[in-house]
């Protein structure tokens, strides 16, 4: 068996014994990168804020078509995909931010399609870096999509099922997650400094490291000695001398 690798294998309480020892260095990393995050986060880090409008399309049919009404559902649900499209392309983005452009944060605003599995709803977000400037964007694209669909499709049953409203609680940042992630990052890098420091210090600790990493033969160990040890054995050494001298000088007497 390869003794040197066995010597190399990790345990599990040197692992411990790494960790509390460098438990500053991982505490003041991951204060400094959780802070780090919360700065970027409340500082740098804009909110932008979400608002929808929920619009339905369908068709309208005679009685005598009364029958074929699940059909036209069925078809009417797999054209949202076609209207999705329609809404984000410049056909009806255009027109919207020529008529929302003195909004306040119009020009960063990102529209979006949500759709429900089997539904004939379809909701438009608007994320925006304003409340109001979201809820305007979403009705005026609603409205927009109303008008010109009839043209483009020769769809006439256009209804805004709800109109959106400015919400002042913003959809990002997510402090919370922004700041658990700052804990996490700093732990895992607090930790990998904390082994990197380990792993390259190359300073005497024991016997064992001279004779088994280095390959050397130890000769004996040399104690360390205080410096309170130091003047204890001086203040007792000039003690001795001084009484030696006081000795002879009585037997001369």
């Amino acid at each position: 068996m390869d003794q040197t690798g066995s010597n190399n294998v990790v345990t599990f309480s040197e692992i411990l014994l790494t960790l509390r020892k460098h438990i500053k260095l991982i505490l003041s990393t991951t204060i400094i990168i959780t802070a780090l995050a919360a700065v970027v986060t409340f500082f740098v880090m804009t909110p932008k804020y979400s608002a929808g409008t929920q619009i339905l399309v369908n068709r309208k049919l005679s009685s005598d078509m009364a029958a074929a009404q699940l059909q036209t559902t069925q078809a009417d649900i797999a054209m949202i995909s076609t209207y999705k499209d329609i809404i984000t392309s410049p056909v009806i983005q255009d027109t919207v931010k020529k008529e929302t452009k003195n909004l306040p944060g119009s020009a960063d605003s990102a529209v979006s399609v949500a759709t429900e599995t089997n539904s004939q709803v379809f909701t438009v977000n608007v994320t925006a870096t304003n409340p109001n400037t979201a809820a305007s964007v979403a009705n005026k694209t609603a409205n927009t999509f109303k008008k010109k669909i009839v043209k483009m499709m020769s769809i006439n049953n256009v209804t805004i099922v709800s109109k959106a409203t400015a919400n002042s609680s913003p959809v990002s940042p997510k402090i919370s997650i922004n700041l658990l992630a700052g804990v996490v990052l700093g732990l895992i890098l607090g930790v990998g400094l904390a082994f990197i420091s380990e792993f390259n210090d190359k300073t005497v600790k024991d016997e064992a490291f001279l004779t088994d990493n280095l390959g050397l033969t130890s000769l004996g160990i040399v104690n360390e000695i205080s410096q309170k040890d130091i003047d204890r054995q001086v203040r007792e050494q000039a003690a001795g001398t001084s009484s030696e001298r006081t000795n002879k000088m009585r037997r001369r007497v």
